[in-house]
C-alpha cells in the first residue's frame, strides 16, 4: 500500500469514527429526551391519580356520615 492510499484510508476512517460518535451521541440524546418525557407523563398521571383518590375518599366519608346520621335518627 502506498503512502497516498494510506493517508486517504486514515482520513476515511477518521470520518467514520467521527460519524459514529455523532450517531451514538444522537441516540443517547434521544434516549435522554424519551426518559425525561416518560418521567413527566408518570408525574402527571400520579398527580391525577392522587386527585381521584382524594375525591373517592371524600365521597366515601360523606356516605359514611350520611349513613351514621340515618342510623341515629331511625
Amino acid at each position: 500500500m502506498c503512502l497516498q492510499e494510506w493517508a486517504r484510508l486514515e482520513k476515511i476512517e477518521g470520518v467514520v469514527v467521527n460519524s459514529s460518535i455523532v450517531l451514538v451521541s444522537a441516540v443517547l440524546a434521544s434516549l435522554a429526551v424519551g426518559v425525561v418525557f416518560a418521567y413527566g407523563v408518570c408525574i402527571a398521571m400520579f398527580s391525577i391519580f392522587r386527585i381521584h383518590a382524594r375525591q373517592v375518599a371524600a365521597v366515601r366519608l360523606a356516605r359514611s356520615v350520611v349513613a351514621q346520621t340515618q342510623v341515629v335518627e331511625g
